[in-house]
């Protein structure tokens, strides 16, 4: 099965990439075969029409800056606009972040979107144009990423923190289920081989706040999860969605990935053999 990856580069497309090794990846900035920007739809109907693609898994987005919004929202509809005309599957990939945080409960797919961060609301909108351009995509809310062959963002934050590169604490009041980015690739190449449109949640099956995630990563790296300092987000003058919790229900019932929980993952018996070596250094 061909699949093409946007952001081939980033965390998690290098991930996918790694574990099918016949795909063919996207980059923008970084060096590549591929070179694509998803906000200019000409080349990106041209890419897609190159690559000829069963399944195209579009994980390409910018979290913040000048392009952040052109890049997520129109990106998305180029990409969605592409895969349609070509007749391929689109997996596009959210964030639970689309969510406020206010619920008191894990989100459904159901839920409406009420993002209260710019970033959670150009994801939101990346759905919708994505909805319109092409009905028939999954799309795919899931968590904070972690466990690559690099340190994620997050257990990079955590291990400068501890090491005394940056002066960090993490909140003790937002919740979320972080998930492992070899689960997370692993199920969307399955998604990439079934029939399902419309919103799936994939994350992790613990949740954890912020805080206790770093002080999980400290532990796993041999640092001390006492030295972890915490803060909420009132504190720290920041209006985020505390409680972003996923229901993961669905995916649960129509893939055969098991997605893992963090505690599982980072302090469980699996650890050893479920992450590389250097995921965690």
């Amino acid at each position: 099965m061909r699949v093409l990856v946007t952001g081939g580069s980033g965390y998690l497309g290098r991930e996918i990439l790694r574990r099918e090794p016949s795909a063919v990846g996207t980059t923008h900035r970084a060096a590549g075969d591929v070179r694509l920007d998803v906000r200019d739809p000409a080349a990106v109907a041209r890419v897609v029409a190159a690559v000829r693609p069963a399944c195209v898994i579009h994980t390409a987005y910018a979290r913040d800056g000048a392009d952040a919004w052109e890049t997520n929202v129109d990106g998305a509809r180029n990409v969605a606009a592409a895969a349609a005309t070509a007749g391929a599957r689109l997996v596009h990939m959210s964030t639970d972040v689309v969510f406020g945080g206010d619920a008191g409960r894990p989100y459904v797919e159901s839920d409406p979107p009420a993002p209260v961060t710019d970033y959670g609301r150009s994801k939101a909108a990346a759905e919708a144009a994505v909805g319109a351009a092409f009905p028939g995509a999954t799309i795919v809310r899931t968590s904070l990423i972690y466990g690559g062959e690099m340190p994620s963002p997050h257990e990079r934050a955590t291990m400068d923190a501890l090491d005394g590169v940056v002066d960090m604490a993490f909140f003790t009041d937002e919740v979320r289920c972080p998930v492992h980015v070899g689960d997370l690739a692993e199920a969307l190449l399955e998604l990439a081989r079934i029939e399902l449109s419309g919103p799936v949640h994939i994350a992790g099956a613990h949740a954890v706040s912020r805080y206790e995630l770093a002080q999980l990563v400290a532990a796993a790296t041999g640092r001390d999860p006492a030295l972890v300092r915490g803060t909420s987000s009132a504190a720290a003058g920041s209006t985020r969605p505390l409680d972003c919790r996923l229901d993961c229900g669905l995916a649960r019932s129509v893939l055969a990935t098991r997605v893992r929980g963090v505690r599982d993952v980072l302090q469980g018996p699996s650890r050893a053999t479920a992450q590389p070596p250097s995921a965690l250094v």
